[in-house]
């Protein structure tokens, strides 16, 4: 491990230091080798750092422990990425509370390969076990990636067919990843590591508790661009992925049940309530293909419109001398008014980044005003340059 990855591991994992303190230690650093190197004034004058925690900063700073630490990661073979590294999951960005860091073994989910979530039910009937294993391997021999979070179950059936055939699949776990839980799930655990990953916001040694999972689940959905569920009872925790799925902007596929089943109730509500019904991986294959040509032609149809109002307004009107002077005026006004808007617009956009910003701190940054921020935002949303991923905070895409 590099250094600046020391300084890195070190400020994302301060004993009491939550994730939005690290992210507001980087907003006013922009760098972790700057956090450690600060001083207690400077710390202080962090917005929303409190003295207590200024002395929590001030007291990890140990390097020992910090290459010791380092040291025991790479033994298990563990790997470490932060939210400010080039390797972080682009698609956890636009998620609520992206993780700060992420701890994996194996290889991280390919950012151009479609990557699909399967979750349901732990305690899952035969016919839920053969669905999952058999989506799966299909998934697996069209190109896709699985992401599921490792539990018994539906999550264990939908590992062991994309292993199966010779596929990458991705594990969130709800604990350290140098921890296998379930540990009757040793071998899958194994089988992951060498053909895809096994992932965690947790750090190494922590070992699972209940209120862990289902936080992680917005990771699954996170890491995917469609999600199924196979089973999941009316209150489920795979429901729970489902709503962060829908926040998230994505796609969700549900497997049909039979009526009066418990573990039917979960997939055959989502299907009411118009999730898209599988029964084969193709189902989202084809559906994944017309929405790609839908949202080229949508895109194609923006620009052919944008270069269609760009000539009305550069034409020269030939008239009478006083009816070409007054064309000439409001041409040019709308000339001037429309560069004036582009870099308004610039200028909005040049403040984003991948790590999302509130509507104050892009104000603040751009120096505009609320509307014309608001204003510019709302258009480069609308052209697919940027995001809000949860209420008045923003992303490029």
């Amino acid at each position: 491990m590099l250094m600046d990855d020391y300084y890195w591991f070190w400020v994302c994992n301060i004993p009491g230091i939550g994730m939005n303190k690290t992210k507001a230690l980087i907003r006013s650093f922009k760098d972790a080798a700057a956090v450690y190197g600060a001083t207690k004034a400077r710390l202080e004058a962090v917005e929303g750092i409190t003295d207590r925690d200024v002395a929590a900063i001030i007291d990890s700073r140990q390097d020992m422990f910090i290459y010791e630490t380092v040291k025991e990661m790479e033994r298990k073979g563990v790997n470490f990425v932060h939210m400010w590294h080039k390797d972080y999951p682009k698609k956890l960005y636009s998620i609520y509370d992206a993780p700060v860091a992420l701890y994996y073994k194996g290889r991280l989910p390919d950012e151009n390969i479609r990557s699909v979530a399967v979750v349901g039910a732990r305690n899952c009937t035969p016919y839920g076990k053969h669905m999952a294993y058999e989506l799966c391997k299909g998934f697996a021999r069209l190109g896709w990636q699985v992401i599921s979070g490792m539990a018994l179950g539906i999550d264990t059936y939908a590992h062991k067919g994309c292993v199966e055939a010779g596929g990458y699949t991705c594990a969130v776990l709800g604990c350290g990843v140098d921890v296998c839980y379930p540990r009757s799930n040793i071998e899958l655990y194994s089988d992951i590591i060498d053909t895809g990953c096994v992932l965690s916001e947790y750090a190494m040694g922590t070992p699972p508790h209940a209120g862990q999972f289902p936080v992680r689940n917005r990771i699954i959905s996170g890491l995917a661009d469609v999600v199924v569920v196979v089973e999941a009872r009316a209150k489920s925790g795979s429901l729970i992925t489902v709503d962060h799925a829908l926040d998230q902007g994505k796609d969700v596929y549900a497997v049909p049940g039979r009526v009066g089943d418990a573990l039917s109730e979960g997939c055959n509500w989502l299907l009411k309530i118009g999730a898209s019904v599988i029964t084969k991986p193709e189902d989202i294959e084809n559906e994944t293909e017309k929405k790609l040509v839908t949202d080229l032609q949508q895109k194609n149809k923006r620009i052919v419109e944008n270069e269609f109002k760009e000539n009305i307004l550069s034409q020269s009107i030939k008239t009478d001398d006083d009816c070409e002077e007054e064309v000439f005026e409001s041409t040019h006004f709308e000339k001037t008014l429309i560069n004036s808007l582009a870099t308004e617009k610039d200028m909005v956009y040049s403040v984003l980044d991948l790590l999302p910003k509130s509507l104050d701190i892009i104000i603040e940054e751009t120096g505009l005003d609320i509307a014309v921020v608001s204003e510019q935002l709302l258009c480069l949303q609308l052209e697919g340059l940027a995001q809000e991923i949860s209420k008045n905070c923003y992303c490029r895409m």
